[in-house]
């Protein structure tokens, strides 16, 4: 029951990053009254990254 829940909360995560990384633009304008749009843009998509790539790896350690 642990590892299912562990697995519902890394693809949960995992999504999240996916989400930032594609919506890294509207959510910067959404949340962000950043001068250069460009570069909040990019710190969310390497943030969704990260956080993708760490939910991956917790992912793959509960099988």
């Amino acid at each position: 029951m642990l590892k299912l829940v562990v697995k519902l909360i890394c693809i949960t995560i995992i999504a999240l990053g996916v989400i930032c990384i594609f919506d890294a633009r509207s959510i910067t304008n959404k949340f962000f009254s950043f001068g250069d749009q460009n570069e909040g843009a990019s710190g969310l998509k390497i943030t969704g990254f990260i956080i993708s790539i760490i939910g991956g790896i917790i992912l793959m350690f509960f099988k």
